[in-house]
């Protein structure tokens, strides 16, 4: 094959999604740059391929990609793959790909899956624009933070999630987008146990807080784009309730106490209360 670090998406679950043009490069390459060989030869084995794997990921120290390129330079070709889907997206081949690159060599992406792109297909949430965030911070309160920068997003957002944090994360996205923001949880994709649901964020707690299975295997959230327009006005009757517990505890946990109470957006209601400390 020509020279070059090709970027092979592989499946993300059903072993029968890999192209032909996916197992040819992989039959044909010097090499293969693998975030998990273990994994990566299973598929390899299933297929026949005996390429042989040099482990690249997230802890490879700068050299082996250097080392990559060098191969590169001098006439070989280089496969990277990920886990699952396609490499460089939630994924460190980009420092490969970037090194690559810069030291002038042909860098060619091999079309494939990609869960964030099938779960969007298939979620029934406005696909025209979007934004892939990933994973979310492990922790409740800069998890928290960061969702509260993109309430306001106009277009679907995409994110990767941990079995383990799967609910925690779906009731903090309920506090701080509100408890009728509609979502949709995408579940083993293209594998047994595949599972796709749209409801609304509170609907999906409950589905997931009652259901154990949905705390399994590997998920892909969306939420729906932010309202062009949303009433900001907060009921007298909540603004008091609010300003009564604000005295008794922070202002932010009032606010997501009370937002999982009333629905209402605990960015709103915290915004209410500065409001009125400000008056």
């Amino acid at each position: 094959m020509e020279p070059a670090l090709y970027i092979v998406a592989t499946p993300i679950g059903n072993l029968g999604d890999i192209s032909r043009r996916a197992l040819e490069v992989l039959s044909g390459v010097s090499c293969i740059a693998a975030e998990d060989t273990r994994r990566t030869g299973q598929l390899l084995n299933g297929e026949g391929i005996k390429t042989r794997m040099v482990a690249y990921h997230e802890h490879s120290a700068p050299q082996v990609a250097e080392q990559l390129a060098s191969r590169i330079a001098d006439g070989e070709s280089v496969a990277l793959v990920s886990d699952a889907g396609t490499p460089t997206i939630s994924d460190p081949g980009y420092r490969l790909v970037r090194v690559i690159q810069d030291a002038g060599l042909r860098v060619v992406p091999i079309a494939g899956p990609c869960a964030a792109i099938v779960a969007l297909s298939a979620a029934g949430l406005p696909s025209d624009r979007f934004a892939f965030e990933g994973f979310l911070p492990n922790r409740g309160e800069a998890r928290r933070r960061r969702l509260e920068q993109l309430v306001a997003t106009d277009a679907t957002l995409i994110f990767y999630e941990a079995p383990h944090r799967i609910l925690a994360t779906l009731e903090d996205m309920q506090s701080v987008m509100g408890a009728d923001r509609e979502g949709a949880l995408a579940r083993e994709l293209s594998k047994s146990f595949e599972t796709i649901r749209r409801a609304s964020l509170s609907q999906l707690c409950d589905w997931v807080r009652e259901d154990a299975n949905q705390s399994r295997g590997e998920i892909v959230l969306l939420l729906s784009p932010a309202r062009a327009e949303q009433d900001t006005t907060i009921d007298p009757a909540l603004g008091e309730l609010l300003v009564g517990m604000a005295e008794h505890m922070p202002a932010r946990q009032a606010s997501k106490l009370l937002a999982a109470y009333s629905g209402v957006r605990s960015r709103q209601l915290y915004d209410f209360l500065l409001e009125r400390r400000g008056e």
